[in-house]
């Protein structure tokens, strides 16, 4: 008999992947861009690095708490139609037996099957809560994101790669090149372990970031070469 092989998944549910990776790029992208355009108008290193502080105390605020209240959001939306779900689950068992098995049926399994397996959910109303709420929203009611998950995620991955860009200044460099170069080293690791996430290329992950970046960049540094000090 063939041994049961586990397949192992990674965290697509959105918990924390999500939030550090867009809190990472978001924090890179927008230091990036912020120094670009405060050293295009002309800025010396410590005005520079005030922005770069700034920005970074900023934004992983904002970040952490952005995405604490989508999260958390987005649960108590799902928690109201997952009570919803149950009162109906209660009130009409048949007919929510019903509606599962016509949607068993189409999707091509024997209607005596879907029609025994509805059955047995039928009186184990937990077990019916969560197909239905599989079914229909989408969502594993216990398996939702946390939003302290993504809000630490967010806060912290905003942070690093907000700092990245800045740490040529911090160590003690006035080059803008540099630290544009930098922080264009940071996109492109970055977008290349995101490409090992979703088993792309890597090397072309990396290289879609740093193109993103690099447009920002260019647009607030002509900002800045426009507007100047």
């Amino acid at each position: 008999m063939t041994p049961v092989r586990e397949h192992h998944h990674a965290d697509v549910s959105g918990g924390w992947l999500r939030a550090a990776t867009f809190g990472a790029m978001d924090g890179l992208v927008t230091n990036i861009a912020l120094i670009a355009g405060v050293g295009g108008g002309g800025a010396g290193r410590h005005v520079l690095v005030l922005t770069g502080v700034a920005g970074l105390v900023a934004g992983a605020i904002s970040m952490g708490i952005g995405e604490y209240t989508s999260v958390r959001t987005q649960n108590e939306q799902v928690e109201a139609e997952l009570a919803k779900e149950l009162r109906e689950l209660t009130q009409n068992p048949e007919g929510e037996a019903d509606e599962q098995v016509e949607r068993w049926v189409a999707r091509g399994l024997p209607e005596s099957l879907a029609r025994q397996v509805a059955d047995i959910l039928k009186v184990h109303p937990d077990q019916a809560l969560r197909v239905h709420a599989q079914e229909e929203l989408g969502v594993v009611p216990d398996e939702l994101p946390s939003p302290w998950t993504a809000a630490g995620s967010s806060f912290v991955c905003f942070a690093l790669g907000a700092l990245i860009p800045l740490l040529t200044y911090l160590l003690g460099f006035d080059s803008l090149g540099l630290a544009l170069g930098v922080g264009g080293f940071g996109l492109f690791v970055a977008g290349a372990l995101i490409g090992r996430f979703t088993a792309r290329p890597w090397w072309l992950g990396g290289l879609r970031q740093l193109a993103l970046g690099a447009l920002a960049a260019v647009a607030t540094y002509g900002i800045g070469v426009l507007i100047g000090v």
